[in-house]
């Protein structure tokens, strides 16, 4: 049999089997790249008797990387850095700190590796998954809660941080140290970065909004632009990985930047498919006896101890108990970037094989149970909220401020809520805002807003609150859980109160008028339907729709006063 034929037979069969173990995987609710890891593990032991070559593999493994590299740099736009905020800034970067400090100091002391095989495990205990938990919270419906937007923003740190290491290890060799790393190469490195962003600024978007007229030409540049400068990055001593990521990273850069991802994304899958298949290929399972110890163990600081630190640290900026837990438990995993960093420095001699299957088994067993950590993260809450009330600073409700009675009560203060405080504002009643945003809660007592700190799905909370007087309870809070705990509550202490609550889904709206709401806000609907009435009764007129743009910037610009921010602004200067 020719070589080529050999190859396509083995590769039908890997893909075919990685098919078949991702399908179970799915429907027991674990992520795919699970199903891609286990396929190799169960395959590991027939298909090299078969004839399989590990270098073709290994071709597409690194394929595999460097296009996820890619697609990573595509949505890190330098400028996303100023939208991450001030505290999960600070609180990622403690993290990634104490969790290596804790992983290298267990790795070393306990379980007797050696100053650089700790410093990886150390580095890979730091990282959380950003396609696991970026999937889990999406299809949660919570992007848009505090502690989903808290968790991206630590992730983004995490994913910057290690883009850093990325670059320290790819400019390193077999024989040199972490010490000793070669000034000539980092300089020439440092040097084409500044070149190739300087081009992104001011060259590329010229030739890209030439070449976008063209879906074809787009993705075949944005395919040339990555291999070329991966191919230059190589030249100059770095990984090919690296280059494909800063390649990423400049184009990230240009408008059509989601569309480009969007073309790769499914080469990248692909690719991406065999590079976790391999790394279930390198785990033999006559080995398992021998790493699943030090795996568990790794897994436990990942499980666990950096839930805790990230916990004790949410508490020190003042967030809620449950923001704390829901942040601590969503991040409890290994990432991907993990293991790509073992892999390359697997590729540069600086550690064995071997501890790239005990941190890939690692990987398996802190992805699969911090999934249905995630998934059912609201049931688990409810169930130790006495045990983790440690997590929050006491002085956070001042019950000072809730002795008084209120018609309204407003929970949450985000988009929406600006609306609905300011109509309340109009028909004179006296309303309290409750937010779980620390944030929001200092900028609101700036305005001398009536304002309190809180979390709606604390019954505690709820309790503290003075909900058997009040006449009229909006609820903006995107989380179902929460606001079926407000109708519960609100049902029982005052049932002729007006409850306004706010669901994402038909399904959602319809048990929330079942439990008695009195209207149910939904955002989606309600935008198609204002549009609708808008263009019935407009309909072509240019005059209309001048009006209703005034009116909506009037609205914008009424809101930029309270709460500026720089893009709005901008946009606002064209007006």
């Amino acid at each position: 049999m020719k070589k080529i034929e050999a190859i396509f037979i083995h590769l039908a069969i890997i893909l075919g089997l990685a098919f078949l173990v991702s399908y179970l995987i799915k429907i027991f609710k674990q992520p795919i790249i699970i199903g891609y890891i286990i396929a190799g593990i169960l395959i590991s032991p027939f298909i090299f008797k078969f004839g399989a070559s590990t270098e073709f593999l290994d071709t597409f493994s690194k394929f595999g990387i460097a296009f996820l590299l890619f697609i990573v740099g595509l949505h890190l736009n330098p400028k996303i850095i100023k939208e991450i905020g001030t505290s999960s800034l600070i609180i990622g970067l403690l993290q990634i700190i104490v969790t290596f400090i804790f992983g290298f100091a267990i790795s070393n002391q306990v379980l007797s590796y050696g100053v650089i095989a700790s410093i990886y495990i150390g580095i890979a205990l730091a990282f959380s998954s950003t396609i696991i938990i970026t999937k889990l919270i999406s299809d949660k419906k919570q992007l848009d809660s505090l502690y989903g937007k808290i968790s991206i923003g630590i992730l983004i740190i995490q994913d910057l941080v290690a883009i850093g290491i990325l670059m320290f290890i790819s400019s390193t060799s077999i024989g040199i140290s972490f010490g000793s790393l070669a000034l000539r190469t980092l300089l020439a490195g440092g040097g084409l970065i500044v070149v190739l962003f300087l081009a992104g600024f001011f060259v590329l978007p010229g030739i890209i909004r030439n070449i976008a007229k063209s879906q074809e030409l787009l993705f075949l540049f944005s395919i040339c632009w990555c291999f070329v400068i991966a191919a230059l990055f190589f030249y100059f001593g770095f990984s090919i990985e690296i280059g494909a990521l800063i390649a990423g990273i400049v184009l990230s850069i240009s408008p059509y930047s989601t569309e480009i991802s969007s073309r790769i994304r499914p080469l990248r899958d692909f690719f991406l498919v065999i590079f976790f298949i391999i790394l279930g290929l390198n785990i033999n399972l006559s080995q398992i006896g021998s790493i699943i110890v030090n795996a568990f163990i790794l897994s436990l600081i990942a499980l666990f101890f950096k839930p805790i630190i990230l916990m004790i640290f949410m508490a020190l900026f003042g967030y809620t108990k449950r923001n704390n837990f829901l942040v601590g438990t969503t991040l409890a995993q290994i990432s991907e970037f993990s293991l790509i960093i073992l892999a390359l420095g697997v590729a540069v001699g600086h550690i064995s094989p071997e501890l790239l299957t005990t941190l890939t088994l690692t990987g398996i067993i802190t992805i699969t149970l911090s999934t249905y950590v995630i998934i059912y993260s609201n049931n688990l809450y409810g169930k130790l909220i006495r045990f983790i009330s440690f997590f929050e600073r006491k002085k956070v409700r001042r019950k000072k401020i809730i002795r008084k009675n209120y018609d309204a009560i407003l929970f949450g203060y985000n988009r929406i809520g600006f609306s609905i405080l300011r109509a309340l504002k109009k028909i004179k009643k006296k309303y309290l805002v409750v937010d779980y945003n620390p944030d929001i809660i200092s900028d609101l007592t700036k305005l001398r807003v009536p304002s309190l700190y809180g979390d709606a799905f604390d019954p505690d909370f709820l309790d503290d609150l003075p909900l058997n007087k009040v006449k009229i309870i909006v609820s903006t809070v995107p989380d179902f859980e929460t606001n079926l705990l407000l109708l519960e509550s609100i049902s029982l202490i005052n049932p002729s109160a007006i409850v306004i609550v706010r669901a994402h889904t038909i399904e959602e709206a319809l048990k929330f008028y079942m439990k008695g709401a009195n209207y149910v806000l939904t955002p989606h609907f309600l935008g198609g339907e204002y549009l609708a009435r808008m263009i019935k009764i407009i309909k072509t007129n240019e005059k209309g729709y001048k009006e209703e743009k005034i009116k909506h910037v009037r609205m914008l610009t009424e809101r930029l006063k309270k709460f500026p921010k720089k893009e709005l602004r901008d946009i606002l200067r064209e007006f």
